[in-house]
Formats: structure tokens, C-alpha cells, sequence
């Protein structure tokens, strides 16, 4: 089961079944079941407060994602989005909203798969993986 919320905002997804379906197959593919994820859609101040209460990051950033699995290959998770920094991030790679806050998405998908990104060669991996991942969704 895959919800969406906004926490302090007003936001919805125009065709949320259309992002359901797509997360739904992605984490089938990886032969991962999916248990429940929470998708809440916040402002830059909000997701900012996440990050210092719980992680003690003081700085804005664009997605938290909350891994609630206690089993492995199972998905259960609660992914905080910030719309604010999706579009601020959307005006600065050039790219539309839609496209940006679905990288986003699945962003939190993948790194519940087991994907990182700390290092470069894991950020290459992680943008090859979300890349792939887009294309299934908008071709």
C-alpha cells in the first residue's frame, strides 16, 4: 500500500494511481514485498526540523527517508519530501516539477532497495538507477 500525505502544505499528486503502479512494479522487480509506504509531502521548514530532531543534520534537504522494515526485503517506510526544495531543485537542473519530484520518489524507493549514495561511485550508480527508473515511468 502505497499513501500520500501533505504535512503543512497544500499539495496533491495530479494522477497519484500513475506513481503507485510504477513504485509498486520497481519494488516488485527487485523482488522486494511492499508492506506500506507513506509518501508526506512538507515544506522546506518542516523537513528541516526532521532533519535536526532526528538525524541532527541542520540543513535543508529535499528528501528523508525512514526505513520502518523489520524484515528484510520488505518495504515499509515513511519518505518526507520537501515540495519547496523539488522545485528549487527542478529550476536549477532544468527540468519540469513532475520529472524532479519522481526522481525524488523513487530516490527514497531505491535507497530502500539498498542503493547509497555516499560515495561518487555510488551517486553515479544512484543517478543510473534513477534514471532507468524514470524512463519506465515516463516513456
Amino acid at each position: 500500500m502505497i499513501n500520500f500525505f501533505s504535512e503543512d502544505i497544500d499539495f496533491s499528486l495530479s494522477n497519484p494511481h500513475i506513481q503507485t503502479q510504477w513504485i509498486s512494479s520497481i519494488i516488485s522487480s527487485h523482488k522486494y514485498s511492499l508492506e506500506e509506504i507513506n509518501y508526506i509531502f512538507c515544506s522546506d521548514e518542516y523537513l528541516l526540523q526532521i532533519n535536526q530532531e532526528h538525524l541532527n543534520h541542520d540543513y535543508y534537504t529535499d528528501i528523508i527517508t525512514f526505513d520502518n522494515s523489520e524484515n528484510t526485503h520488505v518495504i515499509e517506510s515513511d519518505i518526507f519530501i520537501s515540495i519547496d526544495r523539488v522545485k528549487e531543485n527542478a529550476k536549477n537542473q532544468k527540468a519540469s516539477f513532475d520529472h524532479e519530484l519522481n526522481r525524488v520518489m523513487i530516490h527514497g524507493v531505491l535507497h530502500l532497495l539498498g542503493f547509497r549514495d555516499k560515495t561518487e561511485e555510488e551517486k553515479k550508480v544512484m543517478r543510473e538507477k534513477e534514471d532507468a527508473c524514470l524512463s519506465l515511468l515516463e516513456n
